[in-house]
């Protein structure tokens, strides 16, 4: 394990649960019956213990987009050809991507990075996709971003990806890391048939049977995923070190997720499950990381769409804690006493 990862390891702890409990009882003394505005109420008390602040405020946001190409995609496991992977990196420049109009209406600043667009992977039915040095080498670029993020003012960092082929290398790395069949981790992804879909158990089968898979989550890591997802699993580690809240997107980020919660047990209390998709896998590694979804819209998309989307929540509890007004202010009988 190297130096940067090591440090940032120890600085991901447990979340401020006094920071939380005093938000849950500034949200008890608003003009409302305790409680009633559901899970809006939860998102603040958890952003609370996140940032180590009971009155945190209403906190700028980033969404960041990992882009990467895969070896796998050789095996005709996506509905659309790779260089589509590059086509998209032009689109989200244009801020033509669903990515780039939901950030927009989120007030969020977005950064897209290019990590290995054109230089893909190796083929995972085939062998590892990376050495154990390289997929370091982009966790540590991860923790990088986080830093960088952090030291511009950024207290939310919601997470996204685009990559033909990564929900492949999604199945096959959550289906290692969780011990389950790959037909309980592949799905249609970009929209493949039932024909489509049975090549890519197969496929994900291959992959699992080829390379040597140990306890490592760094190992598996580079056996089995791509430079996006060990660059967002930085991203996470170096997120939860800095108290930024990570707005996880759809089944990829969250298999990134995965790999950094073996890593730093404590990363998931930092993170916010924005939505569920449809991909099978998905609701498997929620439930290992102990997320509950805030949307669940049917949304397949990718590039950080549904972390997007659930932005303005995580903004509107964040108001609700700050702005609204208590019993005392308001000059309003608290029935709740």
């Amino acid at each position: 394990m190297s130096a940067v990862l090591e440090r940032t390891l120890a600085r991901v702890g447990p979340v401020d649960h006094s920071a939380r409990a005093a938000a849950a009882r500034t949200l008890d003394a608003k003009t409302k019956p305790r409680g009633s505005l559901g899970r809006l109420e939860e998102i603040a008390q958890r952003v609370a213990g996140i940032r180590h602040d009971a009155a945190p405020g209403r906190l700028r946001a980033a969404v960041v987009v990992a882009a990467a190409d895969h070896g796998v995609a050789r095996e005709g496991v996506s509905a659309y050809p790779q260089e589509v992977t590059r086509q998209m990196l032009a689109n989200f420049d244009e801020g033509g991507a669903a990515v780039c109009v939901l950030a927009r209406v989120a007030g969020a600043s977005l950064r897209v990075i290019d990590a290995g667009v054109g230089e893909p992977t190796g083929n995972i039915a085939e062998g590892p996709a990376m050495g154990r040095a390289e997929a370091l080498r982009w966790v540590e670029a991860g923790v990088a971003v986080a830093d960088e993020l952090a030291a511009d003012g950024v207290g939310v960092v919601a997470v996204g990806e685009m990559g033909i082929g990564n929900t492949t290398a999604a199945a096959a790395l959550c289906a290692a890391l969780l011990d389950v069949e790959p037909a309980a981790t592949c799905g249609k992804g970009t929209g493949v048939d039932e024909a489509g879909l049975a090549h890519k158990v197969e496929v994900v089968s291959r992959a699992l049977r080829v390379n040597e898979l140990s306890d490592d989550p760094v190992a598996v890591l580079a056996a089995l995923g791509g430079f996006e997802l060990a660059l967002l699993c930085g991203l996470a580690l170096g997120a939860a070190a800095n108290h930024q809240v990570v707005v996880l997107d759809g089944f990829i980020t969250t298999t990134a997720a995965l790999v950094a919660a073996r890593l730093a047990p404590a990363a998931p209390d930092s993170m916010i499950a924005a939505h569920l998709s449809p991909e099978p896998g998905h609701r498997l590694a929620l439930d290992a990381l102990g997320l509950e979804p805030l949307l669940d819209l049917g949304l397949r998309l990718g590039e950080g769409s549904g972390a997007a989307l659930a932005l303005p929540l995580l903004d509107a509890s964040l108001a609700i804690l700050a702005e609204m007004a208590t019993f005392e202010s308001a000059g309003v009988t608290d029935a709740g006493r």
